[in-house]
């Protein structure tokens, strides 16, 4: 999956002429597994804002380093603009063969960054050392989770990722204006004056009951209202 929220860097300082190459990988935070305790699952739990202490920490995942695309750009080119690593992703499969960055799932992780000079002289190896930075930015530690046990977490990030958007049942930036949530009071409204099960129509069997409570509703909401109401449901349909 690609990691969110995504790595994003401003740089500064470079030579604007010069080639640079932008890199990440992750070390673990500590040697320890960690589990979450207020489901009933023996694997995760959550309590009190805290992760808690599960164990020793698995055997070492495959260090393995993501080259942003990229690469090599000019210095100028990467100061222009925010930098981001949304092409990134993380797998927990030991035998993944697509150069993921491979984690294991329950343990805490800390992204680094690395800024690389490209150097043209022959005898660069010897500078080697001298020709990268790395940065480290603790606020953007983590822990590595395969599966939310806590449906509310699922929810939100469905909600938030952008990534996740064929798990919605729509975007409501993709509403037309009189769909969006301003509307839905008088829009479910309207639709219950339809409603076959709750239409007074259809539980007395009359047109006229059906038209009083047209009447009724048309005073309440308003004509124009209404009529926004009917085209809106119109076009649901």
């Amino acid at each position: 999956r690609r990691m969110f929220p995504t790595f994003q860097v401003k740089i500064f300082g470079m030579d604007p002429m010069a080639d640079y190459m932008l890199l990440m990988d992750f070390v673990p935070v500590d040697d320890k597994r960690y589990r979450q305790v207020a489901f009933l699952s023996r694997r995760y739990a959550f309590h009190s804002s805290s992760w808690l202490v599960a164990g020793k920490a698995d055997p070492a995942t495959p260090g393995r380093v993501h080259y942003h695309p990229d690469s090599p750009a000019k210095g100028a080119q990467w100061m222009k603009q925010i930098v981001s690593f949304d092409k990134l992703k993380l797998t927990n499969n030991l035998l993944d063969d697509n150069g993921h960055i491979i984690l294991n799932s329950m343990h805490r992780y800390q992204p680094r960054f690395h800024v690389v000079y490209v150097d043209p002289r022959k005898d660069s190896e010897k500078y080697a050392e001298e020709n990268f930075k790395t940065f480290v930015f603790e606020e953007t530690r983590f822990t590595a989770v395969t599966a939310y046990q806590n449906h509310r977490i699922t929810q939100l990030k469905i909600a938030s990722n952008p990534f996740a958007k064929g798990f919605r049942d729509c975007d409501p930036e993709d509403w037309p204006r009189n769909h969006r949530p301003g509307a839905l009071p008088l829009m479910s409204a309207f639709a219950r004056s339809r409603n076959p099960v709750s239409s007074p129509a259809h539980q007395n069997g009359t047109e006229k009951d059906a038209a009083e409570s047209r009447r009724e509703f048309e005073r309440e909401a308003g004509g124009t209202a209404l009529h926004q109401a009917e085209a809106a449901h119109q076009q649901l349909m």
